[in-house]
């Protein structure tokens, strides 16, 4: 498994923060090999034209062009996301996933040195491995509590309740997990809502694993016990449960 290699500004725990409205999202631009059907590019957002953003006009219509989201990026099938023997690429699915639903997940981040110029009011460009870095699982755990606040994640404890927001306002949930050996991947999955075929699994009502969309050794479009509570096991330190509107 590859070793995660991380911008240096979210490598260690860091307690929930406060949002900060000067910092601003790290996007490198759309390239033409970046798509579906290729391994190249992967920092770089999807070119397809065809792939659907998120309908933020009502909770139907999120719902909705969630669900055609799952189907268009195909997690399963599709040569992007597809393990190679040295890589898993769940931080590409999630960051891709929700570059379309229109809530921001960072697959590059800020280097220290630009993130101390943004603050300072400066204008800095993202340019891949001068302004910004690649940043994996692990760190995006991180960088969940110390910027999530700022681009409108809300931390959350509850599964139950993280499946029926999503259900009910067509939001966005995360789960990711922190490996305890540094450098090593962790893992991140989307908690997507509910569809007629498509179910969390619950006990005595209550959903013990949410339905999950994910890219990993094994790639799912939807599942829900086929993994169980991953995000328990052992080889991980730390988890946390985000939501977006």
């Amino acid at each position: 498994m590859k070793k995660e290699t991380t911008a240096n500004n979210t490598t260690a725990l860091v307690e929930d923060a406060t949002p900060d409205r000067h910092i601003k999202p790290a996007h490198l631009s759309a390239e033409p090999l970046s798509r579906l059907d290729t391994q190249s590019a992967k920092p770089h957002p999807i070119s397809n034209s065809d792939v659907p953003y998120r309908d933020l006009t009502n909770a139907e219509t999120k719902r909705a062009s969630i669900e055609q989201l799952i189907d268009k990026l195909d997690v399963k099938h599709n040569l992007r996301y597809q393990r190679t023997a040295d890589d898993t690429y769940c931080n590409v699915y999630a960051y891709d996933f929700c570059y379309f639903a229109q809530a921001y997940l960072p697959t590059v981040w800020w280097t220290k040195e630009s993130l101390e110029k943004i603050l300072a009011g400066q204008e800095v460009v993202p340019v891949y491995d001068e302004t910004v870095a690649r940043i994996y699982s692990s760190a995006i755990h991180d960088w969940l509590l110390l910027w999530g606040a700022s681009f409108g994640w809300k931390r959350m404890t509850d599964l139950d309740e993280i499946q029926r927001k999503v259900n009910e306002e067509g939001g966005v949930g995360i789960i990711c997990a922190k490996r305890k050996i540094v450098g090593l991947s962790g893992h991140i999955s989307v908690i997507v809502p509910e569809t007629h075929g498509k179910k969390a699994y619950r006990e005595n009502g209550v959903v013990i694993y949410p339905l999950q969309s994910q890219a990993g050794k094994l790639n799912y479009n939807y599942f829900a016990k086929a993994r169980k509570d991953w995000w328990s096991h052992e080889r991980y330190s730390s988890y946390v449960f985000f939501y977006h509107d």
